[in-house]
């Protein structure tokens, strides 16, 4: 082999090998910024009593400022469809950065919550009524978004679980159509069965409600049950 022809071997081969140095360093980089979320996007189905009155679109993605959840779920009554929607930011170890939420009904309400020291300060927009401004303090900056009817954020609250440590963990919580701070108790049952199928479960304890998430083995959020109310949500 000439010198000619062994120099352009070895940059070809520099040139591979920098190339995979490079893809393996993006691997870990994209690995490390997303913290403990992973992506998610799919619908549930909300059943009452063994009925389907609604269904629930999600997506859980990367966004510029860490991690955007958002869901519209759409639920049938008498008086006609209800429709609610929330968006929420996060910072990729779970810490809430701003949230947004509409209801459609009989009339459009929604509000703009931005989180910032362990405190979330709410503008709520009621039609037919001016804006009111409220400060809710929490005693950290990650808090647990559980809002009315999007069921998408219990997959997020799912991640906010350390299932390194495992136990009886809580965290402080905020229901935001309901303008409700509280504290929330989570804690893994291990192995849960549900219709035949086996799951990894996680037990949610509120001041009025026992709710049960069950998990795929990436603790993805593939049902959610309320025995006490004979609610279910199920992943299509």
């Amino acid at each position: 082999m000439t010198n000619s022809n062994s120099r352009r071997t070895f940059f070809v081969l520099a040139v591979f090998v920098l190339c995979l140095l490079a893809g393996f360093a993006g691997a870990r980089a994209q690995k490390s910024e997303s913290g403990i979320f992973q992506q998610d996007k799919g619908k549930f189905s909300l059943i009452l009593d063994g009925k389907t009155i609604g269904h629930e679109d999600f997506e859980i993605a990367p966004s510029a400022a860490g991690w955007l959840a958002r869901g519209t779920t759409t639920i049938k009554t008498e008086k006609g469809d209800t429709k609610v929607s929330g968006n929420l930011t996060l910072q990729s170890n779970g810490t809430p950065i701003a949230y947004d939420w509409t209801s459609q009904a009989e009339k459009t309400n929604g509000a703009h919550i931005l989180f910032a020291n362990g405190i979330a300060k709410i503008t709520l927009e009621m039609q037919g009524a001016r804006p009111f401004e409220q400060d809710l303090s929490f005693g950290a900056p990650l808090v647990a978004v559980l809002d009315n009817n999007l069921y998408h954020q219990y997959a997020v609250l799912a991640r906010l679980y350390d299932w390194n440590k495992k136990g009886v963990q809580q965290l402080p919580v905020l229901i935001p159509q309901e303008l409700t701070p509280g504290t929330i108790t989570i804690e893994s049952t291990g192995s849960a069965s549900s219709n035949g199928k086996t799951y990894e479960g996680l037990r949610v304890n509120t001041s009025d409600l026992e709710i049960l998430l069950l998990l795929d083995q990436s603790h993805k959020l593939m049902r959610l049950e309320v025995p006490s109310a004979k609610v279910a949500v199920v992943r299509d």
